[in-house]
């Protein structure tokens, strides 16, 4: 279910059973969020919500924190990468061999005692539609952890890609971006005057 937490951040945090891998010892990848997807919490992150909080950290020379069961006080890695694509929010992390929890969390991963993404945020943007879902427009994004239940289904630590499906996500993000920049010159050219 969805939760608040004595910091004021939203998590989503429920159970799912599927695959989680950790490669060559301390690698992790997998969507922490999907677009389009309506949680177990009545919540649907809309396409492009992290985007301007992802900027803001790149800005600062920030990172989104790599925690365990949402915890502030158990960091386990980091995450080298956390981006949109067209599926939704996918990261890419270590977990450092230097700490006992990450060690642990590592070999909880390899037997399959868990396996799920959960993403700590603060909601800045969000509407209601008429089924009482809540469609997140904007995301203030802080942590994504390693947990036992996550809220969303698909949030998953995957193995890594094959070439052949990183191709197709390749060409997947082109197409998503071709749309966005259609989209915005046939508004931009709509505005103009003639």
């Amino acid at each position: 279910m969805n939760s608040i937490s004595h910091t004021g951040l939203e998590t989503k945090f429920c159970r799912f059973d599927r695959d989680l891998a950790v490669v060559d010892g301390q690698t992790i990848q997998g969507y922490a969020s999907l677009f389009g997807t309506c949680d177990q919490g009545g919540d649907v992150v809309e396409p492009g919500a992290y985007a301007a909080s992802l900027a803001a950290l790149t800005a600062a020379g920030r990172r989104v924190k790599m925690l365990w069961q949402h915890d502030p006080a158990e960091p386990i890695g980091i995450w080298d990468e956390v981006r949109e694509d067209a599926r939704g929010l996918f990261v890419r992390g270590r977990l450092l061999d230097g700490v006992a929890r990450a060690r642990e969390a590592a070999a909880l991963i390899e037997a399959g005692a868990i396996d799920g993404l959960s993403i700590g945020y603060k909601t800045l943007k969000a509407v209601k539609d008429d089924q009482g879902r809540r469609h997140l427009a904007e995301v203030e994004l802080w942590e994504v952890s390693l947990v036992t239940f996550p809220m969303l289904p698909g949030a998953r630590v995957a193995p890594p890609e094959a070439p052949a499906a990183k191709a197709a996500d390749d060409m997947a993000q082109l197409a998503h971006l071709a749309r966005a920049l259609r989209d915005a010159r046939q508004k931009l050219a709509a505005r103009k005057p003639r």
